[in-house]
């Protein structure tokens, strides 16, 4: 199920779009704290986000960038702004689209079913670039990056398989067998003292983001990373 992350001010409008969208079988997550905008965006991890221009403190264009710098979801304003420059700055900003105030509920669920295609259905490309994410952990597996509050760690290529199947896998114990194939390389050979070190060095990696106690080791079986960080964040 998708989810569509709704920002907008006007409870009534909020309410109405929520209620239509759910209508059609997709979760819906509102923004109620105008300040923190991008924590709810990260917690909630949406597919899709409705983005309004008038919002108080901060506009729209602000939080777009924002998103932007962590994320290529896409977002279609909203907005009773109906000026080509606005149009134009959402655009450039970073949005995907926008839809001028009044509008028809049709137009925006068209919409929505326009962009989600695109990024996941029969139009999609193939090239978005995938992130493996968990409690605000974010794994870019083929750039090698792992990210939490905007820190950005470089791993190499071992750390970033052994970390993509923890956290696909978590909270659920990893066997060794299964991460000893993840390492496997044709050119070397790899054998338990392999897997031990590599898990020794992601260990560290993950105390340099304040992360202790995150991976677990255990007895007889193999390891598992359970999302600690989240309880500190207030996720």
């Amino acid at each position: 199920m998708h989810r569509i992350m709704i920002c907008e001010d006007d409870p009534k409008l909020s309410s109405l779009l929520q209620a239509n969208i759910e209508k059609y079988g997709y979760e819906t997550g509102v923004v109620e704290d105008f300040d923190r905008v991008l924590d709810f965006f990260t917690a909630y991890d949406p597919h899709l986000v409705l983005m309004d221009v008038n919002l108080p403190k901060f506009d729209g264009f602000y939080w777009c960038r924002q998103i932007r710098a962590v994320s290529k979801c896409r977002i279609l304003f909203i907005s009773a702004r109906s000026g080509e420059m606005d149009q134009v700055m959402a655009l450039e900003y970073g949005g995907d689209d926008y839809i001028t105030k009044p509008f028809h509920l049709e137009v925006v669920m068209a919409k929505i079913r326009s962009q989600l295609r695109r990024a996941f259905g029969e139009y999609a490309s193939g090239t978005e670039e995938r992130i493996v994410k968990l409690g605000g952990l974010q794994l870019y597996p083929e750039r090698m990056e792992l990210e939490l509050d905007e820190t950005v760690s470089p791993l190499t290529k071992k750390e970033a398989a052994l970390l993509e199947t923890l956290l696909q896998h978590s909270p659920r114990v990893v066997s060794r067998e299964l991460l000893l194939e993840k390492l496997w390389d044709d050119q070397a050979f790899v054998d338990e003292n392999t897997l031990n070190v590599n898990m020794t060095r992601l260990r560290k990696k993950l105390q340099e983001f304040g992360i202790d106690g995150g991976l677990e080791t255990v007895r007889g079986a193999g390891y598992r990373l359970v999302p600690v960080w989240e309880a500190e964040r207030g996720i």
